[in-house]
């Protein structure tokens, strides 16, 4: 790390925000990058530093940074105002483009981010069934709150677990993804189960795809025992496929969770999914639910922006996101195989994950025989070549559609060095 404004201005953060981040996944040793500004596939730290940005954010940005036709909405709507706190307009537009790629999603209440939204859809099952117990996957993140926080992956993944959970994690089931022998054990030894929240294709992890026949298997289960399935598609939405990873494998949950990509850049979450569910909540329902910035105009925009373009450009996006990750997983497997270095790759449709071990990664307990320490060394090694991908071994590294043919071929250079290095 060459940075010497971030270093400096992280010792100033140090000061006055809590570990110097307002975010724990943004830390890494031995101070984190401060970003000045970004751009279509790019981002510039303090110092003019370039790099080629495979976080973006988190997943966030699937259209690359600073998106032209989205920026000039939101600017043209900032003239209008940006918070009136009533309803408008623009928030049917949003609800309507929503349902046509998500038929799922009958009804929908807009919130702010991907946490409200599992929040509110966990309240909302619990409401619904007015049972207390919810079943989620070791691993997957739905959120930085108790009740989800347990088992929990991202950057969780990583921490001390010696945090003090509230009583609400003892309504919380953890079973381990892709285990259906698990999975049903649970279901049939528990009566009052309000619903199972899954992450379809896992991000949390670095990448885990489904086992097949999983899910399909997992929605006959949670029917068959009336058992509300929640898809948190926050990262899968828009990525896997326009439709999220329920239309790529087919199947309709009960309750859907949109976030990241929605806003491509903008705070927005979206809850959605069978009417009957979703009308539980107030004001027609029992279930309390308000915000004082949901359905702002500033972030609603951005999303019917980003949505139009999703769809118009549909065929193009998937068609370069995929063979971008293709070409660019291909080679790094090859890079590393020649050298002979243990490691697993997985990856589905616009992101990836390598994972330094001889186990196939299928679940947590997989994942967790992973060497992090080397990987902490290739993320390092890097970001010293131009590349920044996100920090923890437990994140996915994504693509966007800014992404040129130029950057992948220098993030493949950039790997075939750093994998060299940290060889031995």
């Amino acid at each position: 790390m060459t940075s010497k404004k971030s270093k400096n201005l992280f010792d100033k953060a140090k000061k006055l925000i809590p570990g110097g981040v307002n975010s724990p996944v943004r830390y890494f040793d031995p101070y984190p990058l401060f970003i000045a500004k970004s751009q279509d596939s790019y981002l510039w730290d303090e110092d003019g530093t370039k790099y080629i940005d495979f976080c973006n954010c988190y997943g966030a940005m699937l259209l690359g940074h600073g998106y032209k036709k989205i920026t000039s909405a939101v600017i043209d709507q900032i003239d209008n105002g940006t918070l009136f706190c009533t309803p408008t307009k623009l928030e049917i537009t949003l609800s309507q483009l929503i349902q046509n790629n998500f038929p799922s999603m009958e009804k929908i209440r807009l919130v702010n981010t991907g946490t409200e939204a599992t929040m509110t859809a966990i309240r909302l099952v619990k409401g619904y069934t007015s049972n207390k117990k919810i079943i989620k996957c070791e691993g997957c993140y739905h959120g930085s709150y108790d009740e989800v926080l347990t088992g929990s992956g991202s950057g969780f993944a990583n921490a001390s677990k010696s945090s003090q959970f509230s009583d609400l994690v003892n309504n919380t089931i953890v079973v381990q993804y892709n285990d259906i022998d698990e999975l049903e054990n649970v279901i049939q030894k528990n009566t009052s189960i309000a619903g199972f929240i899954i992450e379809p294709i896992l991000a949390n992890m670095g990448v885990i795809p489904p086992a097949k026949k999983y899910l399909e298997i997992v929605r006959k289960l949670t029917r068959d025992y009336g058992i509300p399935l929640i898809f948190d598609e926050i990262v899968t939405g828009f990525r896997a496929s326009d439709g999220g990873a329920q239309k790529v494998f087919g199947i309709t949950p009960d309750v859907t969770i949109l976030g990241k990509i929605l806003g491509n850049g903008f705070a927005i979450g979206a809850v959605g999914g069978n009417h009957e569910i979703l009308e539980c909540l107030a004001p027609i329902g029992k279930v309390y639910q308000a915000s004082t910035f949901a359905g702002n105009p500033i972030s609603v925009t951005a999303a019917i922006h980003a949505i139009k373009t999703i769809n118009k450009l549909k065929n193009k996006l998937y068609l370069k996101l995929n063979k971008h990750c293709t070409k660019l997983t291909s080679a790094i497997d090859d890079i590393a195989t020649d050298l002979n270095i243990p490691h697993q790759i997985n990856s589905m449709n616009s992101m990836y994950q390598i994972f330094f071990t001889d186990i196939p990664v299928t679940n947590y307990q997989t994942c967790q025989t992973a060497n992090s320490k080397k990987f902490q060394k290739l993320f390092s090694f890097l970001l010293t070549s131009g590349v920044f991908i996100p920090p923890s071994q437990f994140e996915s590294v994504f693509i966007s559609y800014a992404h040129t043919d130029i950057d992948i071929n220098k993030t493949i250079d950039a790997y075939a060095k750093s994998l060299k290095i940290i060889k031995n």
